[in-house]
């Protein structure tokens, strides 16, 4: 390793994180997309308000309700993880910083 060269990449955790928010934002388009199209409004309209529709109405709206709720706790994860990531990359510049200036490299990456 030159002795100019980071400890640390310094666009791999921004980079990283960034990957994570752009899928949470993706995962959230899909959810809405999905709520619109599945949600117990588009579900009655489909099957009507048939006492023997009923049941399976019920059914798929049941399914409909969780399926958003898992999207929903998947999106919240992938964001949490994108805002750690940016939260680990702060942290590990500052101490790559810290870490340098301990062994005279001065910043610039002048070491004399």
């Amino acid at each position: 390793m030159a002795d100019d060269a980071p400890f640390y990449a310094d666009d791999a955790g921004r980079k990283l994180a960034r990957q994570f928010e752009s899928r949470a934002y993706d995962l959230r388009a899909h959810l809405k997309k999905f709520k619109d199209e599945t949600g117990e409004e588009a579900i009655s309209d489909g099957f009507g308000f048939l006492t023997e529709s009923d049941e399976v109405r019920s059914a798929y709206i049941e399914y409909s309700t969780s399926a958003v709720g898992a999207m929903k706790a998947v999106h919240e994860h992938l964001d949490a993880i994108a805002d750690a990531l940016r939260k680990v990359n702060r942290n590990t510049e500052v101490t790559d910083g810290d870490v340098a200036a301990l062994f005279g490299r001065k910043s610039g990456g002048d070491n004399r």
